[in-house]
């Protein structure tokens, strides 16, 4: 069937037997001599569910840039480090295995530096909350709704290091001011809060992870991110995104 042909369309219309596929197929040879073939794309790609290793990342790269202490992941981190323990006993195991060939310990070689590289994640984002809680222990202890995301021992924590810092700053400077000037919490007019609380306006880039609704910008217009977009925004705008899990920060 050629395409100069004044039936041509109206020949492909009726089929004649002569699919697109079928014209492919008959179609000449390519410089290299091949014929060219039908695409086999896939309309649609299901994505694979994350591994609980995936999930701490992303948790791990949100800690990191959010200004606010996000919810804390216990079930998922005692989830993780049941693992590694199981896999570092194994490794000792194999390791001490007078039998395991060159072969075997090199595959316990990679297996360790995975555990070790799980284990450097594990540490930084529990340091990076750690960082979080004391620098606003007062704000947290102050604050159920924060107390919230926290685990208990989180919580014991940042009690412990305000009283700690309370103290500490009594017995420093405080003692020698008038009783009227020996709070840690006064709020004066015009006067920043004696409490520090997180920056919620500090910019931070975000990536949605599913196509996400409306939120509204200092500005006052509407961003609409879909899957895939990345943007620049203030945190409080999306503060409610990343925790739902809609869009992660980067």
């Amino acid at each position: 069937m050629d395409a100069d042909d004044p039936n041509f369309f109206s020949r492909l219309a009726r089929g004649d037997g002569n699919t697109f596929e079928d014209l492919l197929r008959n179609a000449p040879l390519d410089d290299d001599g091949n014929a060219p073939q039908p695409l086999d794309v896939p309309f649609y790609v299901e994505e694979e569910p994350e591994t609980p290793l995936q999930q701490l990342i992303r948790r791990w790269v949100n800690e990191r840039h959010s200004p606010d202490i996000l919810p804390t992941e216990e079930d998922l981190l005692s989830r993780l480090l049941d693992h590694i323990r199981s896999q570092s006993e194994t490794v000792q195991l194999l390791r001490s295995d007078p039998s395991s060939s060159e072969e075997e310990h090199f595959r316990i070689m990679l297996v360790q530096t995975e555990v070790e590289r799980v284990k450097f994640i594990v540490r930084s984002y529990l340091r990076t909350r750690l960082f979080k809680i004391e620098k606003h222990a007062r704000y947290i202890m102050t604050n159920p709704d924060v107390q919230q995301r926290l685990s208990q021992s989180e919580v014991d924590h940042a009690r412990r290091f305000a009283r700690l810092t309370d103290q500490h700053f009594y017995n420093t400077v405080l003692q020698s001011l008038p009783e009227s000037q020996q709070t840690l919490d006064d709020r004066i007019l015009f006067v920043p809060s004696m409490i520090t609380e997180p920056d919620k306006t500090r910019a931070v880039f975000v990536r949605a992870r599913q196509n996400c609704p409306p939120v509204r910008l200092p500005d006052g217009t509407a961003l609409e991110m879909q899957k895939g977009h990345i943007s620049l925004t203030p945190y409080w705008v999306v503060e409610e995104l990343v925790a739902r899990g809609e869009v992660e920060l980067v």
